[in-house]
């Protein structure tokens, strides 16, 4: 005899599960696979009231959702010849999914679903990107998972020395973190970089801006009738850039998002319409931009000995001259890496060594840094005068437009503040025996 089930509760397991069923199915039937929409709704209704019925009986289940798994396979092998084992492999996990769900495991069951759409949507994608893998990217795969699951753990989680300025796990977290950020952008490239020219300077900017803006101008080297187009693929570049370090900054220091996020929005925001206002719609032909792997030996130890330089010689500036000295560092660390800047200013603010304003404060700097830093580059590429300087007004608005909202938001922030100290000290006197006499 089954148990009494509330009606609200295995009304939304119900519908959930068969959401779930209707996702999945929908795109094998898009697909134009034999087994679609109503199959997998189905397969994923029956895991949820297995699950709400009888749990003891899931393993019977789904050994039955395999042999009929294997029936349709026959069947399909007798009337074509064909061995579909996608679809069934997701039949298979459609159950689980519908399971989860009638255990009350609503994100794991909806997650696994929409990350399994995903990849059967992507087909096409994967298999163009798995048919053009280099060697070395296959390395740079194995070489992240060993950064993250067998490095890692060995290392101390202590300061090392004595002015407390390396502590190896921290330090690893954010390499190996920054790492995968940059190798999902490389992947990202690869796939959808020769679609054309804006995905390839976006995509590209992501990975490298510098690098991407120095391959990009070689293209429109002596084509003088692109400089709109030219200054608009440029610019897309540093407004990915911006887009990157304040999500490095949003993964390891949150609290300074407060002071950076209003002057970074406002630059990306800037450069979009200034991409908008200079878009071609005569697409120049931009090639595979030649970018190294981020997660590449040399890569990973080049950024790793710097992040781990400008951490140190960031600590020794705020101890020596305060947030100025940071400040400046900053500045200076802008010219050779913004991301490493970005996640030096995180880890520091992280760990209380600069405020969280700080820390927001140098990564708006640091990007305006490296969007001035692009010009020369360009230059040397082009030797395009006419480019160069239109590109450097764009830019320099864009850098202008970032300081006055850098102003209004310390403004802003300092204005809090004081609200908020006015507030808690009149809760204080009004609390205090001595304040009411």
């Amino acid at each position: 005899m089954f148990p009494s089930f509330p009606y609200t509760e295995v009304a939304s397991q119900i519908a959930l599960a068969l959401g779930a069923g209707l996702l999945v199915g929908l795109e094998r039937e898009w697909a134009q696979k034999e087994v679609g929409v109503r199959t997998f709704a189905i397969i994923a209704l029956f895991g949820t009231l297995t699950s709400l019925a009888a749990p003891q009986l899931l393993g019977a289940a789904l050994a039955g959702t395999f042999l009929l798994v294997a029936l349709l396979k026959v069947q399909s092998l007798i009337k074509d010849a064909s061995l579909e084992m996608t679809t069934s492999a997701a039949l298979l996990v459609m159950f689980l999914v519908g399971a989860l769900i009638g255990q009350g495991h609503y994100f794991t069951g909806i997650t696994s679903a929409i990350l399994m759409t995903m990849l059967l949507a992507w087909k096409a994608g994967l298999a163009r990107f798995a048919g053009t893998l280099q060697p070395e990217e296959i390395r740079s795969a194995v070489l992240l998972g060993l950064l993250t699951f067998v490095i890692y753990p060995l290392l101390p989680n202590v300061f090392v020395d004595p002015w407390q300025l390396l502590n190896p796990r921290q330090a690893w977290v954010i390499v190996v973190v920054i790492a995968g950020l940059g190798f999902t952008n490389y992947v990202m490239l690869r796939m959808y970089g020769p679609c054309g020219t804006y995905y390839a300077a976006f995509l590209g900017g992501l990975v490298n801006s510098t690098a991407a803006a120095a391959e990009l101008s070689k293209v429109f080297r002596g084509v003088a009738n692109s400089v709109s187009l030219a200054v608009a693929v440029l610019m897309l570049t540093s407004l990915a850039m911006f887009l990157r370090n304040l999500l490095i900054l949003a993964i390891f220091a949150p609290a300074s998002l407060a002071t950076a996020l209003l002057p970074l929005a406002v630059m990306t925001a800037g450069s979009l319409a200034l991409v908008w206002l200079r878009r071609d719609h005569a697409e120049a032909l931009i090639p595979q931009l030649q970018l190294s792997s981020p997660v590449s030996v040399p890569y990973v130890l080049k950024f790793a000995a710097l992040f781990v330089t400008l951490t140190a010689l960031g600590t020794l500036a705020q101890r020596c001259f305060g947030s100025f000295g940071f400040l400046g560092l900053s500045v200076v660390g802008g010219l050779v890496s913004s991301a490493s800047t970005t996640a030096t200013a995180a880890a520091l603010a992280t760990t209380g060594k600069i405020t969280p304003e700080t820390a927001g404060v140098a990564v708006v700097l640091t990007s305006m840094t490296i969007a001035l830093v692009n010009l020369p580059i360009v230059y040397q590429q082009t030797r395009a005068t006419a480019l160069v300087r239109r590109l450097a007004v764009a830019s320099a608005l864009v850098v202008i437009l970032g300081l006055v909202f850098l102003g209004f938001s310390d403004l802003e922030n300092r204005t809090l503040e004081r609200v908020a100290s006015s507030a808690l000290h009149s809760v204080q006197v009004r609390t205090d025996p001595v304040g009411r006499r």
